[in-house]
């Protein structure tokens, strides 16, 4: 039988409670929400003690569903001011739900200036301490923590932005391969965290009971038909679109549409987009060899493998993952057509725990206000390290693009409820430019 954990920090315990009925069949986001939305005070500040954060697997997440490990993280956001959602791919879901978790609610707020970490197994959850991870990169931070608790656990957790409530910071989660690259990244709910100062969820599957499927042949029967869709359609096939050449196919195609911004909104076609596109990647993947591939998964269980492993100009690994929102952040919308300066700059937001999104759309206000010019790589990756140091400047820059239009006085700021816009020019595409007005983004 599924249940919550709730997890509060004020007096750090973790308790375990049965699913109230009317959450019986939701799962994900509709799960978080419906909590956030029942438990969460709608007029409390988003770093205060009323305010919670959610973390939910789908309803057949940790069974064998195609493409199902997904996790939803939701709670009021530092950036918007509403109920915010925030969407991973990872295994760390896939043994949440494996547990037989169907939530985890974490609340409350520290009485000390302690961190700490929450080490799950299926006998219970305890806390460790955790403070001799903070101030440092996480993927410094991964490692370590793999060697002490086991190579088959599943690691959420936030990074310096987080600990330092930047508005713009994500709750990170490991992917197949134990690199801290799949991010709940938008709307600052690694703040929300940090502010209750949980570093970590550390999750172990092992002797895990198993998700309870009702009716099996019913379940299986589904699960073939889903698996056929998808190994059939020219999109998601092995060999398809979206495994040869990752979600960024849609950078040429957008751009096409006149809705890939550039340099901040200012344009809606960049003529630098084929050298930040899927078929560049791949490109690059195949002439220098080494680490690089396309086709990578996120988790066990995904057949799409729309991700990638970008390869340094030696072989060796630049980054991974460079998603569509990743390379147009870092890329159209900042003037920059250089992938390895792309793969830098997305190096460092996952280090630093940060969505990439918001982080280029900082950088693009940046140049905007003067502090560097459109297309200028290596300033970009200077502005980025200022938040890293967390110097004057990069306590700016890490609260966020539109924070950052504020304090230098740009006009043109591209955001919607204080966050700022993804990777789709509303002007042109009129449809999504309503999505930006009415959602709680």
């Amino acid at each position: 039988m599924a249940k919550i954990l709730r997890v509060n920090m004020t007096d750090r315990t973790a308790a375990y409670e049965d699913v109230p009925d009317k959450y019986k069949f939701l799962g994900g986001r509709g799960l978080t929400s419906t909590i956030v939305h029942d438990e969460v005070d709608p007029t409390c500040h988003p770093l205060g003690p009323n305010n919670k954060i959610v973390f939910a697997p789908g309803i057949v997440t940790g069974t064998n569903a195609p493409t199902s490990g997904r996790v939803s993280v939701g709670g009021k956001s530092p950036l918007t001011g509403g109920i915010k959602e925030s969407n991973a791919g990872t295994g760390w879901s896939q043994l949440v739900g494996r547990l037989g978790i169907k939530a985890i609610i974490v609340e409350g707020y520290p009485t000390d200036d302690g961190w700490w970490g929450l080490h799950i197994t299926k006998d219970g959850a305890e806390f460790f301490p955790a403070d001799e991870y903070t101030g440092r990169g996480l993927y410094e931070v991964y490692p370590l923590l793999f060697d002490k608790f086991g190579k088959k656990v599943g690691i959420a957790s936030i990074g310096i932005a987080g600990e330092r409530k930047y508005a713009n910071s994500g709750v990170c989660f490991n992917d197949i391969d134990n690199r801290p690259s799949r991010y709940s990244g938008r709307g600052g709910l690694g703040a929300v965290l940090g502010s209750k100062h949980l570093k970590f969820i550390v999750v172990d599957g092992e002797g895990a009971p198993g998700v309870e499927i009702v009716n099996k042949g019913l379940f299986d029967q589904g699960r073939k038909k889903l698996t056929q869709a998808l190994r059939s359609h020219d999109i998601t096939k092995p060999g398809g679109g979206l495994n040869s050449y990752g979600t960024a196919i849609l950078v040429n195609i957008i751009n096409e549409a006149g809705g890939l911004p550039t340099r901040n909104f200012r344009e809606g076609r960049f003529e630098g987009a084929a050298k930040t596109s899927g078929e560049a990647m791949a490109e690059l993947c195949k002439t220098r060899g080494g680490v690089g591939t396309m086709g990578h998964p996120c988790h066990p269980g995904c057949i799409i493998q729309c991700s990638n492993v970008i390869p340094n100009p030696d072989g060796s690994e630049l980054v991974s993952v460079i998603e569509y929102e990743t390379t147009w952040a870092f890329g159209a919308n900042c003037g920059i057509d250089d992938l390895d300066v792309i793969g830098k700059l997305t190096w460092m937001a996952n280090n630093y725990g940060m969505d990439t999104i918001e982080a280029g759309g900082t950088i693009a206000v940046a140049m905007e206000a003067g502090l560097a010019e459109f297309g200028d790589g290596k300033r970009a990756i200077e502005l980025m390290e200022e938040i890293g140091k967390g110097t004057p400047l990069g306590h700016i820059l890490g609260q966020g693009a539109a924070p950052t239009g504020k304090v230098f006085g740009v006009v043109r700021v591209p955001g919607v409820k204080g966050q700022n816009m993804p990777a789709y020019e509303p002007r042109a595409i009129k449809g999504i430019g309503m999505t930006y007005a009415i959602s709680t983004m």
